[in-house]
């Protein structure tokens, strides 16, 4: 396949269960969106940032970003929002949570290369380690087969036109790859990464930290953009609304794994 590549990094949410809005926290200096733009521009030519409405005229999200918009009621409606800002000639769209912020480049190539290859959609994914139970009020009805089922994650690329046909009719849908399904897609699953961590909440937060700390430690021969975000992100951390404090303590020389 050939064709640009843009992606979308989804930061609209209004961070309830977080008890903030947790895609500007401070992560090792560095707001979390930040790491994950970074993320997207390993694969691709553009990146959408959506944001919450409040957010949208920050003059840091548009250095970051190529394209700021504002997001919508729910992920699938920021989704959209972010899709109406692609390009049209556009081959592969990636899709990707700003508050999954280490998720790897050989993660996001992985995906995109799945999608040049032939899938219209591909997530990664991770088996399951536990039993699983389908569960009715409370009641067991079914155990189910683990070896079946994955936890998915994102970055999630696709085909630009079938993604724009999967979200025609504002559907709505914990991700993308299930309005991809729905409409008729093939979807792919490239093996996940455990690190690859999703901040729901504070703890979580504080664990992905600790992760950075004694799993991702300093290189010594780190590259230029990434010095340079890292000091960008430094600088952000102090001003603005909802921009994670005042970032001191975060151990230097943090890396993208």
């Amino acid at each position: 396949m050939t064709g640009s590549v843009w992606g979308i990094v989804v930061a609209g949410g209004l961070g309830r269960r977080f008890g903030a809005v947790k895609q500007f926290e401070l992560l090792a200096g560095r707001p979390l969106h930040e790491w994950a733009v970074e993320g997207v521009r390993s694969v691709a030519d553009g990146v959408v940032l959506v944001v919450p409405a409040e957010y949208t005229s920050d003059s840091r999200l548009g250095a970051v970003a190529d394209r700021v918009v504002c997001g919508g009621r729910t992920r699938s409606d920021s989704v959209r929002a972010g899709l109406g800002c692609v390009p049209d000639e556009t081959a592969i769209v990636v899709v990707h949570d700003a508050v999954r912020p280490l998720a790897s480049v050989a993660l996001f190539r992985a995906v995109v290369d799945a999608v040049s290859g032939g899938a219209d959609g591909a997530v990664p994914g991770l088996p399951m380690s536990d039993t699983v139970k389908l569960v009715d009020d409370g009641v067991v009805r079914a155990t189910l087969d683990r070896t079946t089922i994955v936890r998915v994650q994102t970055p999630q690329a696709f085909r630009a036109a079938i993604l724009r046909r999967a979200h025609e009719g504002s559907p709505d849908a914990t991700d993308d790859a299930a309005l991809v399904e729905a409409a008729g897609g093939t979807v792919v699953v490239v093996p996940g990464e455990e690190g690859n961590l999703k901040i729901t909440s504070p703890e979580d937060l504080a664990l992905m930290e600790w992760h950075q700390t004694h799993i991702h430690r300093a290189e010594p021969h780190r590259g230029a953009a990434a010095a340079a975000g890292a000091a960008a992100g430094a600088g952000a951390g102090g001003t603005g609304p909802g921009f994670g404090g005042t970032g001191d303590g975060a151990p230097a020389g943090v890396v993208r794994p």
